[in-house]
């Protein structure tokens, strides 16, 4: 599981960095600046934000995120009791809220919950194909079909959007970095691969909108 993790508090910062760490991936930011670039270039299973950074603020940094589509779950970590917080939070795209001070097992608890929910890092059933995001591999039939890192990170995403259209551009700006993007082209090649394996009644092409998981 790959977090970006967000907090400008140095103390608060490194020991949730290092308790983390020892569980999962993370990349630590003290600032929006810093975070919005590593989520533009990387792609992450979790966003954990202090609303309260500089530059903008955690709440606008996912408002901005959310706005060129991208799903990816969010915890935000504030100290502020009022309610207003906690409404705005859910209104631009959190998942879950954990306030200061709070123990380091409370967040992976929650972490865990959002981990499950979203089948991260776990396996994820296809009708009778079992499908291991984690090691790019399809069980068919009781034979084991292995494919590329970026086929397996495009059926997980469309399969994690399944209650939405997902198009060539969402694909593009949330599985690639900027300097790296293929064409659209490219994008019905993969699909176009996955459907032969998985069936053609699992993704459904919507013609010119995109791909829906069935």
């Amino acid at each position: 599981m790959k977090i970006l993790f967000l907090e400008d508090d140095p103390i608060i910062g490194n020991l949730v960095h290092d308790f983390l760490s020892d569980l999962y991936e993370v990349k630590h930011c003290y600032n929006s600046s810093d975070a919005l670039t590593l989520a533009e270039k990387e792609s992450f299973d979790l966003y954990i934000f202090d609303i309260n950074v500089p530059g903008i603020s955690g709440l606008e940094l996912l408002k901005s995120l959310r706005a060129f589509n991208d799903t990816t779950p969010a915890i935000f970590v504030t100290a502020y009791q009022e309610l207003t917080y906690l409404k705005e939070g859910f209104l631009v795209g959190a998942n879950d809220f954990i306030r200061k001070p709070f123990e380091l097992e409370e967040l992976q608890v929650r972490i865990e919950s959002i981990k499950h929910q979203y089948s991260i890092d776990e396996d994820i059933m296809i009708g009778s194909i079992c499908f291991s995001p984690l090691t790019h591999q399809l069980l068919i039939n009781e034979e084991t079909v292995v494919i590329s890192a970026k086929e397996s990170a495009l059926l997980e995403y469309i399969i994690k959007n399944k209650n939405h259209i997902v198009s060539s551009h969402e694909l593009l700006q949330n599985l690639w970095e900027y300097d790296e993007m293929p064409s659209e082209d490219t994008i019905r090649t993969y699909v176009k691969k996955l459907r032969q394996l998985i069936g053609k009644e699992h993704i459904i092409n919507v013609r010119g909108q995109g791909y829906k998981f069935e």
